[in-house]
């Protein structure tokens, strides 16, 4: 069975808001460090590309961004997103200021995409589980994507703020975030997006606090309640403080009182492979379809 167009619990108009976000020079914490972890699965990627695309800087991680850079100096970025006016503010902040050696000889950086099937890597740290369309998305990054580029991907899973969930439950309140889909949905959906040899894999991150405050403002620059059943006002000052309360029933003895919560981190990495061709009698190939065949190699047949 297919998944479905978007997750049921996600609200397309607040995730569509939120995605026009942007905060300042520096990404997320929590989406560096997970940027980082997930330049580590490059190590086992022959690839070298000349051409790759980061997409949404500003969540998936600015200092991500300069870290593949130097991986890969002589390849062509592409920082590109839903929202064209991001792309430009994100390469605006990387390429620096008129005075600044980086701008005149560092890396040449473009806003957009590249031509359609150009580029070798296509990069998306912590985007996924916030889009309404996921599935477009991923059809969008593949029709990026030259023969055998690869793609990697990483989001949230659903065992993520399993603690609060269980608190919000208790409460009797809306849940404080939309579902998040598991990781084997994930690989489904990239072979109907028609990549190949999907991988994927997750670990879990435990993350604790000294008070409810600092927790809030964490959760605050990494997102928002997207879920379509969440508060639909504002609350007051006496709400706030019984949410502290709530918070303080996630203290743990062996984390010596702190608050703690849990972030299941996906991981994912797919090819793009040759097109296939449909075996008739008499094969109809398009040009765009002949020419991406005829880059990597494959045999064009004419009769069965």
């Amino acid at each position: 069975m297919s998944a479905p167009e978007r997750p049921p619990s996600l609200d397309p108009v607040a995730a569509a808001r939120w995605s026009t976000y942007c905060a300042g020079e520096a990404s997320p914490w929590l989406h560096e460090e997970v940027a980082s972890r997930m330049q580590d699965r490059l190590e086992f990627i022959k690839l070298q590309p000349t051409r790759w695309v980061h997409w949404g800087p500003w969540q998936g991680g600015m200092a991500a961004h300069a870290a593949l850079q130097k991986r890969y100096p002589e390849a062509q970025a592409w920082l590109s997103s839903e929202h064209p006016q991001q792309d430009l503010a994100a390469q605006a902040v990387l390429q620096g200021k008129w005075w600044q050696a980086k701008r005149w000889f560092g890396p040449r950086l473009h806003s957009g995409m590249p031509p359609e099937g150009q580029a070798h890597m296509l990069w998306a740290n912590m985007q996924l589980h916030n889009s309404a369309q996921p599935q477009n998305l991923l059809k969008t990054w593949h029709r990026a994507l030259a023969v055998d580029g690869f793609l990697m991907f990483s989001c949230l899973g659903p065992d993520t703020l399993r603690e609060l969930r269980e608190a919000y439950v208790q409460q009797g309140w809306p849940a404080p975030a939309h579902e998040f889909t598991d990781m084997h949905d994930w690989g489904d959906m990239l072979v109907e997006a028609g990549f190949a040899e999907p991988v994927m894999d997750m670990e879990r991150i435990t993350l604790t606090y000294e008070t409810p405050e600092r927790l809030l403002a964490e959760l605050r620059s990494w997102g928002r309640n997207l879920h379509v059943q969440r508060f639909s006002g504002l609350r007051g000052r006496r709400w706030l403080a019984q949410l502290k309360q709530v918070l303080m029933t996630l203290a743990k003895p062996e984390e010596g009182g702190r608050l703690t919560l849990s972030f299941e981190i996906v991981y994912g990495h797919a090819l793009k492979p040759s097109p296939r061709v449909p075996v008739s009698a008499q094969a109809a190939i398009g040009l765009d379809q002949m020419r991406q065949m005829l880059r990597s190699g494959a045999r064009i047949p004419d009769k069965v």
